[in-house]
């Protein structure tokens, strides 16, 4: 139990900037290991919006509260997804073979596709968070933290690593991930949203599962058709893509949750 504690705690270092303590002997197999508990992050990552979602939105009103919510959001991962959203962006709207998309998608420096990509991202987040009624805010926020973690997971497993060179924060993650390992991060993940789907929850059941059931459905399509279209342009994926699906899948979560509770709302 000690060494999965750590474990979470590596995959939190990595994937966030929260403080964790530092391990004098730490051993390098332990990033590739530490992949199984992406989704877990992604729980305490949406947890940490929830409550400031909670806490802000007593006071100001929720459109508010969303953007500084998601002000918070950026701090605590450092922006870590949507750079890559940005550098994925860049890549694949600027280069037309692989070595010119790779060599783009490296490059410091943000472009236009880029750019555009976070603004609308942000934009569209901001709008669908704040449209989110209270009673399923807490679930569909951590719900979309979790899953997308989950499906930028499956790239790992499902999918080569195209860079030759080392990376010093992917590489180690490159062909570490087996399939038993990412069914179990999404296992861990499920468990870690479960309570918010029916503990205090006011939606009726049906209503929780019908919206989940969609959000999730919606974002693993995304996933696939990324994945597949990152094969067919690159063969195969790198960092950036990572952060490009997480951002991808974590959208598509949302938008259509809403719309199933929107819809139920409306008509009830």
């Amino acid at each position: 139990m000690q060494r999965q504690i750590v474990l979470f705690l590596v995959a939190t270092q990595f994937l966030t900037r929260l403080p964790t303590p530092a391990w004098e002997n730490f051993e390098p197999s332990w990033l590739p290991q530490s992949a199984r508990y992406f989704p877990l992050v992604g729980v305490l990552v949406g947890g940490i919006n929830v409550g400031v979602w909670w806490l802000l939105g007593h006071w100001l009103p929720s459109a508010v509260t969303v953007g500084l919510m998601l002000a918070v959001s950026l701090l605590v991962t450092g922006a870590f997804h949507e750079d890559g959203l940005a550098d994925t962006c860049d890549g694949f709207g600027g280069g037309m073979t692989q070595d010119r998309i790779l060599a783009i998608m490296k490059d410091s420096r943000i472009g236009a596709y880029g750019a555009i990509a976070v603004c609308v991202m942000l934009g569209l987040k901001w709008a669908t968070y704040a449209a989110i009624p209270a009673a399923a805010f807490p679930l569909m926020v951590i719900g979309a933290h979790m899953f997308s973690r989950w499906c930028a997971c499956g790239l790992i497993w499902g999918l080569h690593y195209v860079r030759s060179e080392d990376d010093a924060k992917v590489r180690p993650l490159a062909d570490s991930l087996g399939g038993r390992d990412w069914v179990m991060s999404g296992v861990l993940g499920a468990l870690g949203v479960a309570p918010f789907a029916y503990a205090g929850n006011p939606m009726p059941h049906v209503l929780v599962f019908r919206a989940l059931a969609a959000a999730v459905a919606a974002s693993a399509i995304t996933a696939v058709v990324a994945a597949l279209y990152f094969r067919k342009r690159i063969g195969g994926y790198t960092g950036d893509c990572l952060g490009a699906v997480q951002q991808l899948t974590e959208l598509a979560f949302l938008l259509v949750a809403l719309a199933v509770v929107g819809s139920a709302q409306r008509t009830g």
